[in-house]
């Protein structure tokens, strides 16, 4: 995976790769945390790899800082976060906004919004949020159809905040929905694995557990 130095592209140390978006369609700008205080989720309506190549096409006009693949939860990173996205369809969201795309289609999220997309994604923003000190609520952690004026219905009704919002606080990792309760006997095997937001850094155990 590419690990490009944070001292010449500012972001995430969580990216898999770095592949520039068309300088023309984003502005190039030197916001600092204190510029930054939302984060914009946005669903591609398309494919991982068809939303890479359309930031890259000079006459798309648009971009949004990450893009995270269905399957596995890969994140390329497309424009530095000091930079400005065309994303959100309203300028003001765009100056002081984080933008990711997300695979997929709102129509069909149920197939598209995968485990390995939400962890993948919850991790991504808990570092933004960390490194830019933006508050993980819904105030400042929003849907493309909760922009002022957005013509957008991205993510959708598939798109589950509840558990995203529960995965971002904890770092990107817990058990999936309806399986945090682990009072009383359970039986069957386990994997834990462990993020940190600081330094990029995953740790995984595993095990079985008897149900005594």
């Amino acid at each position: 995976p590419w690990r490009e130095s944070r001292q010449t592209v500012g972001g995430s140390s969580l990216v898999d790769q770095f592949i520039a978006a068309c300088s023309s369609n984003y502005s190039p700008s030197d916001r600092t945390s204190t510029d930054i205080d939302t984060v914009v989720i946005h669903t591609i309506q398309g494919s991982y790899g068809g939303c890479i190549s359309w930031f890259q096409n000079c006459s798309s006009n648009v971009s949004t800082h990450y893009v995270v693949q269905s399957s596995d939860g890969e994140i390329t990173q497309m424009l530095d976060e000091s930079d400005i996205g065309w994303h959100a369809g309203n300028w003001s969201v765009n100056e002081a906004s984080i933008g990711i795309e997300h695979e997929g289609y709102v129509e069909d999220g149920d197939a598209w919004y995968t485990e390995a997309m939400y962890q993948s994604s919850a991790a991504l923003v808990a570092d933004i949020a960390s490194r830019n000190d933006i508050p993980i609520d819904r105030d400042h952690i929003i849907g493309h159809v909760e922009v002022s004026g957005a013509t957008h219905t991205d993510p959708g009704s598939y798109w589950d905040w509840d558990y995203y919002m529960e995965l971002i606080r904890n770092g990107g990792s817990i058990d999936g929905p309806g399986e945090t309760d682990l009072d009383g006997p359970r039986a069957g095997a386990f994997v834990a694995t462990a993020y940190s937001t600081d330094y990029g850094l995953e740790d995984k155990c595993e095990g079985t557990l008897s149900g005594q």
